[in-house]
């Protein structure tokens, strides 16, 4: 059977049909925990489905400390990536660039693009290109940069492109410049959170330690693993915000009203502009 005009038209902008069951994510996050603080529990959904995610972090964390630094804090924080990463089922890469000195170049735009094409993405996520850290607002510039390249076979020809632009989500913020975050897509963690905390436990040395002094509570953590959780899970909340609301009642209903714990994604640009029947296709977590 010959394809039709409409089918070659739709594969040529990306929008093709999934041929596999299994959802293939990948997250950029510019430290080791930043993945985890915006989409854990995103990630441990999809996991628990049989479906396929991996965290990046593209810097190695070796500043994030106010005591420790260099070599040994980022083979510290690789091991709480790796340990983060057993927890919620999912892999965990941690690239060999500073912390504090990530610039949009090209050598680590091509480091996303090849992590992207390797993975064979359906969905890729990222910060937004605006935030108050530098390495997390270009992040999110490498990954826009990325969001067409890894498309064009005439580029990195060591790894072959992928056939479909993937569609690409911006995690959620409260920066309102230039434009304040859009909630596209809100996902109910509800049945995940315990796994989420679980995930930013491994960083031991960000929220018990580094976050802790930085914020001035450093005395108030506990030594005791289980109190130091449970402490942890009464400062971090994650909650349906009243700016989500509305974008989560379009997909749960009423059911929205019982929502406690939440992830928001805005869809982007610069990657695949799904229809709604996609998008419950690349994310099956809400009702029929």
């Amino acid at each position: 059977m010959k394809p039709t005009w409409s089918l070659l038209l739709a594969l040529s902008v990306g929008i093709a049909v999934q041929t596999s069951a299994q959802i293939r994510v990948i997250a950029f996050g510019a430290h080791p925990d930043d993945c985890d603080i915006n989409a854990s529990g995103l990630a441990a959904k999809y996991a628990e489905a049989g479906h396929l995610v991996k965290f990046v972090s593209v810097t190695n964390g070796d500043a994030g400390h106010q005591s420790e630094g260099g070599g040994m804090l980022a083979a510290r924080r690789r091991a709480e990536a790796q340990e983060s990463g057993r927890r919620l089922g999912i892999e965990y890469e941690v690239l060999d660039n500073h912390d504090g000195e990530l610039t949009p170049r090209l050598e680590v735009r091509s480091q996303i693009i090849r992590r992207i094409r390797e993975w064979k993405a359906d969905v890729v996520l990222s910060p937004r290109p605006n935030d108050y850290h530098p390495d997390h607002r270009y992040t999110g510039v490498l990954v826009q940069d990325a969001s067409y390249m890894v498309t064009v076979p005439n580029l990195l020809t060591d790894t072959p492109s992928v056939r479909k632009n993937p569609l690409f989500l911006y995690y959620a913020d409260r920066f309102q410049r230039p434009q304040p975050f859009r909630p596209d897509i809100v996902v109910s963690i509800d049945d995940v959170i315990e796994k989420k905390y679980l995930a930013l436990d491994a960083h031991v040395s960000q929220f018990y330690e580094w976050l802790a002094w930085h914020a001035g509570v450093l005395d108030q953590v506990p030594r005791d693993p289980a109190k130091r959780l449970e402490w942890l899970k009464s400062v971090r909340k994650f909650p349906l915000r009243d700016a989500w609301k509305e974008a989560a009642r379009n997909r749960y209903g009423a059911a929205a009203n019982s929502i406690q714990h939440a992830e928001a994604f805005e869809i982007t640009e610069y990657g695949l502009q799904p229809s709604e029947e996609r998008i419950r296709e690349l994310l099956p977590f809400f009702p029929k």
